[in-house]
């Protein structure tokens, strides 16, 4: 008799939450990171966009280097090319995202910002079908840009402001993929530093050293950091290892949705139902493009 035939039969309800998890993870990851993007809107009557930029990227560098010890890497000369490039993504992808808050929701946003992944799993696909999400995407936006003047309700250059942290988006993804494969996911605390030293003098001087650092102002800061980065980046590590990519992609297009949402909830910020409508217009089209990429494009994290 094999060793096979007497294992017990595979325990479905354990099976069934193994694979549950990952998928609770991440969205508990939007969660936490649309709610940090809608506290972070609240200190920008105090802070600006600047400071606030400066607030979450400081917060969160120390919260992740405390959490993922990066000074445990041996990193040469040659390594701090892509990590400046990795740093500066990030740091410009965040300063433009937060410029874009503080004009337009925050679930319209994340919907524009979305085009920049969206770009770039356009790049990995050479198939019909990639027309129709291009198309699809087209149309949200076009939805979302007022036309008129007189009847704007979005403010063009909040638009713009997201397209732009949209651009930025697709170049960290890059030059994340490219450091995390070198180094591991430790240099995420390194890159965060990087945007953090760039972002910090900006702030301080829009913002003010007495302004910046009060004691209420740094307790909500904190909880931005959090929010923001290092726990849905913690939950995101437990989910990228756990999922397929086109599985992970799919199930991320949901959160303009969830940014909506949480928006809503916390801020009152109302959508309209074309807003609605071009925010999952934007969401399909991300899907489709993930879900119809290149199969041998590389996965999420080296192994």
């Amino acid at each position: 008799m094999s060793h096979d035939a007497i294992l017990p039969p595979p325990a479905t309800g354990l099976n069934r939450l193994t694979s549950f998890l990952p998928m609770a993870a991440l969205f508990a990851a939007m969660v936490s990171v649309t709610t940090g993007a809608s506290i972070a809107k609240t200190l920008f009557p105090l802070t600006g966009a600047q400071g606030t930029t400066a607030l979450r990227l400081t917060t969160a560098a120390i919260l992740l280097t405390l959490l993922l010890r990066p000074w445990r890497l041996r990193l040469t000369r040659a390594d701090w090319g892509p990590l400046l490039a990795y740093g500066g993504a990030m740091a410009c992808m965040n300063s433009l995202f937060y410029q874009s808050l503080q004009t337009i929701p925050v679930g319209v946003a994340i919907a524009v910002e979305f085009t920049g992944p969206l770009g770039l799993a356009m790049l990995s696909s050479r198939r019909w079908a990639d027309f129709l999400w291009i198309g699809l995407a087209i149309l949200g936006l076009t939805l979302l840009l007022p036309m008129e003047r007189a009847t704007a309700e979005l403010d063009p250059g909040g638009i713009a402001y997201a397209l732009g942290a949209g651009l930025f988006w697709a170049l960290y993804i890059v030059t994340g993929k490219k450091v995390g494969t070198a180094h591991g996911t430790q240099v995420t605390a390194i890159g965060t530093l990087v945007a953090a030293s760039l972002v910090l003098p900006v702030g301080l001087v829009k913002t003010g050293a007495a302004t910046l650092f009060q004691p209420a102002i740094l307790g909500s800061a904190v909880m931005v950091g959090a929010l923001s980065s290092a726990l849905p980046y913690t939950l995101e590590m437990f989910a990228m290892r756990r999922l397929p990519a086109p599985t992970f992609g799919t199930l991320t297009s949901a959160e303009p949705a969830v940014g909506a949402l949480m928006a809503m909830l916390l801020l009152g910020e109302a959508l309209s139902p074309a807003h609605w409508a071009a925010i999952a217009i934007i969401m399909t089209a991300s899907i489709g493009a993930t879900l119809t990429a290149r199969r041998s494009a590389p996965p999420l994290l080296p192994e």
